[in-house]
């Protein structure tokens, strides 16, 4: 056995509280190393006759990637603390593992050996939203989703759709524009809507925010974004905030303060200055998102930044009871304010969702105090690899999958945010080279997988679109130039997902690996009421599943027509895929 590879930490996501009574505990071994794995545990003040009473229980195989296996069990310690190690055997060796190294057997002269869990408090139980788990969310860009009140249109603005997107002009989208468009969202079979920033702004993307206090007037009052908000919630609707707290606007009166009063200033340490004067070309000499003049990074450490930005989540949920906020750049402001930012939101609505902003591992926003979740990239990227590039064979998107998916806690995957484009990406179908069949491939898997997914505006009935602007473009109403049998899948998806218990965050997954062509990848969800088998061909050639797939199950119902099917005769299209009740 490799012992250089065997990796376990009593903490994160490899020894957590899943619930008040219950701990999960992972061992990672090296890929094919290890033939089964116990974990040996007890309670640390159980001892009888001066020797420690340990119990030893079979852990599960809960995936592998290209080099790993991993294993999981889920225990209930009486009195919720426990020492632990691990037993691991192959045909040649038995090991156990304990935090101060290898023996032959399991010593039980000194708890000091093992790993150590020390209580369960329920304190540090990471809690997010129960409701986000069964939410199916709708990406809305106000500008460029429907044009409700040509009154209120900025200055300049052009006809619905009549030219194509670019970074500065505008066609009047707004709140009376959602408002009557609803009973679309609802038909989809949508439950929850992320806004991108709403408050005023010069852009229009509206990301550099001039006044957080205030709507942007080409949207709407206050008082039409209470009634939105209102009128969702009667639909059964969540409505998610975009918070831009990394950067203000160029506009934003204290920066405007600074350039008018440089050094002198009473907001000067509001930002990042290197040195004064403050110029903006050919670099400027404040820190910025990215090396955007126009986007000066906030201090966040500055108390009274602080103190205004939490004003700013408050009030947004107080006054109007949105349910969640999206954190804009989330990985470049400091944990600390992330902290209080949680404090102060969950005081007010303790079951608010907060999402991050974070592109890479995000484990240190995700332990509870600070985030409810991060967007999902890993999944849009590996995805995207397998349907959309033909990059990745059906394996290797297995293996990139369950290393994301062990990567973080059981209870951090149920409310990941997954995505397949938004307003930063080129549209999932011309990714996809406007291949309708991968993009419902695309689709059904994005909506199987564990978390909230995410549907950018437009995409449900066949929008196209380069990277920004081109991504970006007026959603289109009439339904004559709509994809409405893409509609009618999406909506059916949608339908499976709240109908079907094991297809959505009830279900376990668990990838299938074999001797499969490289365009295939299978896998099962499995709930405590049914199993569904899910198989995906990216070939141009049909695919007849094994047989040996349904060992153990008699009936196999096609759940997009309802038809039995024959294990002899589990046929997957090409570029297509299957979702199969088994029972």
């Amino acid at each position: 056995m490799q012992r250089e590879v065997l990796y376990h930490r009593p903490k994160n996501n490899y020894a957590y509280a899943y619930d008040e009574k219950t701990l999960h505990i992972r061992l990672r071994t090296k890929k094919g190393d290890v033939q089964s794995v116990h974990l040996i545990y007890g309670d640390p003040y159980n001892w009888i006759d001066g020797c420690w009473q340990i119990q030893k229980s079979e852990m599960t195989k809960s995936g592998s990637d290209e080099w790993f296996d991993y294993y999981v069990i889920e225990v209930s310690p009486e009195f919720r603390r426990l020492r632990y190690g691990f037993e691991l055997m192959n045909e040649n060796e038995k090991l156990v593992y304990t935090e101060k190294g290898f023996y032959e057997e399991a010593p039980r002269d000194d708890t000091s050996y093992y790993f150590c869990f020390p209580f369960l408090n329920k304190a540090d139980v990471f809690r997010a939203p129960e409701w986000v788990k069964n939410t199916v969310w709708y990406q809305i860009f106000p500008e460029r989703f429907a044009n409700g009140n040509p009154a209120n249109d900025p200055e300049g603005a052009l006809a619905w759709g009549s030219a194509a997107p670019s970074k500065t002009n505008f066609f009047g989208g707004d709140f009376e524009g959602v408002i009557q468009h609803l009973d679309h969202l609802a038909s989809l079979g949508i439950n929850g809507i992320y806004f991108t920033p709403i408050f005023k702004a010069k852009s229009n993307h509206k990301y550099d925010t001039i006044d957080y206090f205030e709507i942007d007037p080409q949207f709407g009052t206050k008082e039409t974004f209470r009634q939105l908000v209102d009128a969702c919630h009667e639909k059964g609707i969540k409505v998610m905030l975009d918070a831009v707290f990394n950067h203000s606007g160029f506009y934003f009166e204290p920066f405007q303060d600074v350039l008018r009063n440089q050094e002198n200033s009473q907001y000067k340490n509001w930002f990042h200055i290197r040195e004064f004067p403050v110029i903006t070309e050919p670099k400027p000499n404040y820190d910025t998102f990215a090396f955007e003049k126009n986007m000066p990074k906030l201090n966040t450490e500055n108390p009274e930044v602080k103190e205004y930005l939490l004003k700013v989540a408050r009030f947004w949920v107080e006054e109007f009871n949105i349910d969640g906020w999206r954190l804009d750049v989330a990985n470049e402001v400091d944990h600390q304010f992330w902290r209080e930012f949680r404090s102060t939101v969950k005081s007010v609505k303790p079951d608010a969702y907060i999402l991050g902003e974070i592109w890479h591992d995000s484990m240190p926003w995700l332990q509870g105090d600070q985030f409810d979740a991060v967007m999902n990239y890993p999944f849009t990227t590996a995805a995207l690899d397998f349907l959309a590039f033909d990059k990745i064979t059906g394996s290797e998107f297995a293996d990139k999958i369950t290393n994301v998916l062990q990567s973080y806690p059981a209870n951090v995957n149920e409310v990941a945010f997954n995505l397949l484009d938004s307003h930063d990406t080129p549209r999932v179908l011309t990714l996809a080279k406007e291949n309708k069949e991968r993009v419902r491939q695309l689709y059904t898997l994005m909506l199987s997988f564990p978390g909230t997914p995410c549907i950018y505006y437009g995409d449900e009935v066949g929008m196209t679109g380069e990277m920004d602007p081109g991504c970006r473009k007026c959603m289109e109403w009439d339904e004559e130039k709509q994809d409405r049998s893409l509609f009618e899948d999406i909506q059916k998806l949608i339908t499976f997902r709240s109908d079907h218990s094991a297809f959505g965050n009830g279900g376990t997954l668990s990838f299938i690996k074999g001797s499969h062509t490289p365009g295939t990848l299978l896998y099962k969800k499995t709930s405590a009421d049914e199993t569904l088998l899910f198989a995906f061909n990216s070939e141009s050639e049909p695919i007849t599943l094994e047989e040996g797939l349904f060992d153990g199950f008699s009936n196999a119902v096609n759940l997009w027509t309802g038809e039995n099917i024959s294990p002899a005769h589990a046929v997957v299209n090409a570029n297509d895929s299957l979702i199969l009740k088994l029972s």
